[in-house]
């Protein structure tokens, strides 16, 4: 009991930490990586793995669901390392993110990558999703952008996504659901009072506080009047593998495939 609980003397470090996080999204995620040295091999960044290990276990699923005729939209793309990937599903690749900071970087790293290009855009601003990619309807990718908002900028997200899927396209999204408090999510990560891995620091000085997102959650942003779910089930989000001695950081999650409903259908 006493060994289970000797985890919460990190609190008051963690609060400490992350008092100086900006509270707007777009200025925190901004100056985030803005501040982002190194990617990809020892990255700064603690959702990069740095493989395409993760991509991988999708490829089933996004090949069973995803029209390979339709471009990708890769929103939450950070520094585009999906949104490269993504290349082997569709001929036309588009990542989306609210940094500034993050495009320019996913752009920088995507020199000489064919069929992949990038925009910053808030994507639960009104109507961020009209016109994205033209007349046509779109394919969607989402990794890990849900559990890091709130449940009105959640359905937000969703309802300009429907514009992007139109009839034809598909959504996929992976997100973390670790369930557990913020306390245990951080040690599951090898935080302890005597040190925190470089990357998860920088998260927890930098960005607001994660959630998680799972079946319930899908409930409330995706109800079943507007969405069809395809198939869901639970994945592994990989993280920076600097972020434990076995230098292999996996965190449970959860993921979905969904199809956009006629609202005026039936009426």
């Amino acid at each position: 009991m006493l060994s289970a609980l000797r985890k919460y003397l990190i609190l008051p470090k963690l609060i400490r930490l992350s008092w100086s996080a900006p509270k707007n999204r777009t200025v925190a995620w901004d100056r985030y990586w803005a501040g982002i040295a190194r990617t990809g091999a020892r990255s700064d960044v603690l959702w990069d793995s740095g493989t395409d290990h993760e991509l991988l276990a999708y490829r089933d699923v996004l090949r069973r669901h995803f029209d390979p005729s339709l471009p990708i939209v890769d929103v939450g793309c950070g520094h585009g390392a999906f949104s490269r990937a993504l290349t082997a599903y569709s001929p036309r690749v588009l990542g989306v993110d609210v940094s500034p900071h993050a495009v320019a970087r996913a752009s920088g790293e995507s020199a000489g990558v064919e069929g992949v290009s990038y925009l910053a855009r808030d994507m639960t601003g009104p109507g961020a999703g009209a016109g994205l990619v033209g007349s046509t309807d779109a394919n969607v990718f989402v990794r890990g952008v849900l559990h890091v908002l709130d449940a009105a900028n959640q359905a937000a997200l969703m309802e300009n996504l429907r514009q992007l899927v139109g009839a034809r396209g598909t959504v996929f999204l992976a997100e973390t659901n670790f369930q557990g408090n913020p306390v245990e999510y951080v040690s599951h990560l090898g935080a302890s009072l005597r040190s925190i891995p470089a990357p998860l620091e920088l998260a927890i000085r930098k960005l607001p506080m994660p959630g998680h997102f799972g079946p319930e959650e899908l409930a409330r942003a995706m109800p079943k009047d507007r969405w069809t779910l395809v198939e869901d089930g639970a994945a592994t989000i990989e993280t920076n593998p600097l972020m434990d001695a076995a230098g292999n950081s996996r965190v449970p999650g959860y993921f979905a495939v969904l199809k956009a409903k006629d609202p005026d259908a039936g009426r």
